[in-house]
């Protein structure tokens, strides 16, 4: 690609100096700027990329894209691209340096508080057993059809984003589920990319920190069906909507005649209805009618939220080109998912549980979900994160205390905050007496496994697959279920 076509991908104010060269590389990291490649200065939370100019230009960048005119003293051998937004620029010149990947895969982009990563790893399996190569991009891992690697971030940047697209397609991928993270919505992280169906999961109060209120959580994730209708490209687009959800209601109201719509719940008026439900601590039986038709689901995850999980994956699997029939006989071998609602073991009868549930509805949706096996005792271990929102810590309280025979409060990643204050902001929210403060959550988790006895169930909450602790700016080694097995005394592999 040359400048010329780079610059051409872009909606620009104004381009002064040479436009022509061949380009080596995109970049928004001043560090990684090589001879001949071109600087897109973004205007971070933390750091403006503006400042770091200078140095892209010192490490040989043939042209800079930039929110700012061209500083009178700027070389005009250098091209400088004046843009009114660097994230969107970024992500179109990402999508065009990788040449579209996503054109020719089937792209589900999954969005919501609590779900997305269950609904995206199920929504992989199914097109993993149905195509044989399928890409998957989450909070936990990503496969890129032939190498699985840990996940940095729920979704990557533009750049990287559109890196591993170009791989999965490189590697014959027919499909790819990705999670889609309301902070990737509002940074345009995923602009240009080309999706096949996005799926709306729910949405309760999370990242308040960033966003600020409800409403602008919302609208960030409602922004991913705005790039849906208004793509790019010939594919034929499906939204996929949890109609059960006050916050999806919302969706299809607003959407209906503009996007081809898949809804799913329990209500009458959904595409994909769900009924006859039947759990058991090996997984959940439900009935899915569709189109008509009903259709017997088993399904080795447990709780009603992951009954939800499961039809939004198979509402998602079926609107990219999966038959009803193959995704149902898929839904029946799919994988644990690492850290949620997983079932690390049990000692003297008391099984135990590990989940990534750290929202108030999530909390309250895995109590809700191990209520249901009947146990004679729920005991949950849970804590918050520091530097969050701070308003749903009482919030957390108030979900567990209401829904556990017995909690104990712990330290949850509780970076520069003291532990003890964040304790005690979750404390506000607890009723009754039935609760345990212990900091140390390795001594937590011991506790609450050596309290449990036949019957009981104990369920970890918070970190899930995480394998650290972010404590005073540095990563502690810490894995709820590593951490389990020991207090269980049992010997097993964490995969």
């Amino acid at each position: 690609m040359n400048l010329e076509q780079a610059i051409n991908t872009l909606d620009v104010i104004s381009v002064n100096g040479d436009q022509q060269g061949d380009v080596t590389g995109i970049y928004t990291d001043s560090r990684e700027v090589i001879t001949g490649s071109i600087f897109v200065a973004v205007k971070g939370n933390e750091v403006d990329g503006h400042e770091f100019v200078p140095q892209a230009l010192k490490n040989g960048a043939l042209a800079i894209v930039s929110e700012s005119q061209k500083p009178a003293d700027n070389d005009d051998q250098v091209c400088w691209v004046h843009v009114a937004d660097t994230r969107a620029a970024a992500a179109a010149l990402a999508c065009a340096w990788y040449e579209h990947p996503a054109e020719g895969m089937k792209v589900v982009g999954v969005t919501g508080t609590n779900g997305k990563t269950t609904t995206a790893f199920i929504t992989h399996s199914i097109m993993e057993q149905t195509w044989s190569r399928a890409g998957l991009l989450g909070t936990v891992q990503v496969n890129d059809g032939e190498e699985i690697s840990t996940a940095t971030h729920t979704t990557p940047g533009p750049i990287e984003l559109q890196s591993i697209l170009a791989r999965m397609s490189a590697n014959d991928c027919r499909g790819v589920a990705m999670e889609i993270s309301s902070h990737a919505l509002a940074q345009k992280r995923t602009d240009g990319l080309q999706m096949d169906a996005a799926v709306f999961t729910n949405l309760s109060q999370d990242h308040l920190d960033y966003h600020g209120n409800m409403a602008h959580y919302f609208a960030a994730k409602r922004r991913m069906f705005e790039l849906l209708e208004t793509q790019a490209g010939k594919k034929k687009t499906t939204a996929v909507i949890n109609l059960d959800d006050p916050h999806g209601q919302r969706l299809v109201e607003e959407f209906k005649g503009r996007l081809h719509l898949i809804t799913y719940g329990y209500g009458v008026h959904a595409d994909m209805r769900i009924g006859r439900e039947h759990q058991t601590v090996r997984g959940s039986e439900f009935v899915v009618k569709y189109k008509e038709r009903d259709h017997l689901v088993r399904t080795p995850y447990i709780g009603r939220f992951n009954v939800y999980n499961c039809v939004a994956a198979l509402a998602a699997s079926v609107a990219v080109g999966v038959k009803v029939r193959d995704a149902v006989k898929a839904l029946a071998t799919t994988p644990q998912v690492p850290g949620r609602m997983e079932n690390i073991g049990s000692r003297d009868g008391a099984a135990v549980f590990v989940d990534y549930a750290h929202t108030p509805d999530a909390l309250a949706n895995a109590c809700a979900a191990l209520r249901e096996l009947k146990p004679k005792r729920l005991i949950t271990v849970f804590g918050c994160g520091g530097d969050r929102d701070e308003s749903k810590r009482p919030l957390m309280g108030e979900a567990v205390s209401k829904a556990s025979d017995f909690c104990i409060i712990t330290s949850d990643n509780p970076r520069s905050e003291k532990p003890s204050a964040i304790m005690a902001s979750i404390e506000k929210g607890i009723s009754g007496e039935r609760y345990q403060k212990i900091e140390d959550r390795m001594d937590a988790i011991q506790t609450a496994v050596n309290l449990s006895e036949e019957g009981d169930i104990v369920l970890v909450a918070g970190k899930g697959h995480e394998s650290y602790q972010e404590i005073e700016g540095k990563r502690i080694d810490f894995d709820d279920r590593r951490a389990a097995y020991k207090a269980m005394n049992l010997k097993k592999t964490i995969v």
